[in-house]
């Protein structure tokens, strides 16, 4: 089972003297609608390549729909969720990579020109970089060669992954800098983002909590109209549907993770009623509690 919240803020990068990493997430039989990464976010730069089925992330609360052999480029900070767009298997793989990993081309004034930019968050590389520039999807063979590398992980593929990232960096650079920097004030950012992330940090860290949208507009410095239609162009979902969607999520974990009885699952993740919680799992996951600790079983 994907765990969907392995990339949540601190995301793992195992070797600190090449700090890049590879997740292939395997998404099966989801619903359609259902989410397969939960929003978070990490100071990371992100690539992500889908694979297999279609999805839709909002990033920084605009919505981008992908599918198989299409790229999409998360820049560091950005708020970020995913959710299926088609019922069935949902494969993607995400490269993760910090600035750090280019330290030693710090004195180049030529990186420093046109690939430093893009990794600080001074200017940012369209989300769907082929819509923009047909060019772009020409390039992306050097990222597939990085993630082969990074998965088969042969002598040496450290520098070899870091070598085509470079390279990447810098066609990318090359393609969209000259009319970027003209413009450097489309940032992309929202209002209030950071308190959101607090909030989402909240959200996750406690699912039985019960927390009132006046309570959560509150938070955000935000009244009540403003949050939900903020909260809604960020994730794609209301209040309620993403805290009951994160309560489901945990709840199908401990379901095939744990020996608590349904019930006492139902009160772990803050629903009182067991009935209701089963209609609501039902609805969020497409089976019921006893199908999905029979999945871990089978």
């Amino acid at each position: 089972m994907l765990d969907l919240k392995a990339l949540h803020e601190d995301t793992r990068i195992d070797h600190k003297s090449h700090p890049f990493q590879l997740f292939q997430n395997r998404c099966s039989a989801k619903k359609t609608e259902e989410c397969i990464l939960y929003l978070h976010w990490h100071e990371h730069f992100e690539w992500i390549i889908m694979r297999k089925g279609r999805a839709v992330f909002h990033i920084d609360s605009r919505p981008y729909e992908i599918e198989a052999g299409e790229v999409i480029i998360i820049p560091g900070g950005a708020l970020h969720v995913g959710y299926a767009l088609d019922e069935g298997d949902v494969h993607y793989d995400s490269v993760v990579v910090n600035r750090a990993l280019f330290q030693d081309f710090t004195s180049d004034p030529v990186h420093e020109q046109y690939v430093a930019p893009y990794l600080e968050g001074s200017v940012r590389f369209p989300v769907k970089p082929a819509a923009e520039n047909a060019a772009c999807a020409g390039y992306y063979s050097l990222l597939n060669e990085a993630v082969e590398e990074m998965a088969m992980q042969l002598p040496a593929y450290q520098l070899v992954v870091k070598s085509k990232l470079h390279a990447l960096f810098t066609l990318m650079a090359r393609t969209f800098m000259p009319h970027q920097l003209r413009d450097r004030s489309g940032a992309g950012y929202f209002p209030n983002r950071e308190r959101f992330k607090q909030l989402i940090a909240r959200i996750e860290a406690d699912p039985q909590e019960k927390l009132s949208v006046g309570e959560a507009a509150s938070q955000v410095g935000l009244n009540v109209y403003h949050f939900c239609k903020m909260f809604k162009k960020l994730t794609g979902r209301t209040l309620v549907e993403y805290v009951n969607g994160c309560r489901m999520s945990e709840a199908e974990h401990l379901l095939q993770g744990s020996s608590l009885t349904v019930t006492e699952i139902a009160a772990q993740v803050g629903c009182d009623n067991a009935n209701y919680f089963t209609k609501l799992f039902k609805q969020y996951k497409g089976m019921t509690p006893s199908q999905a600790r029979g999945m871990k079983e089978g």
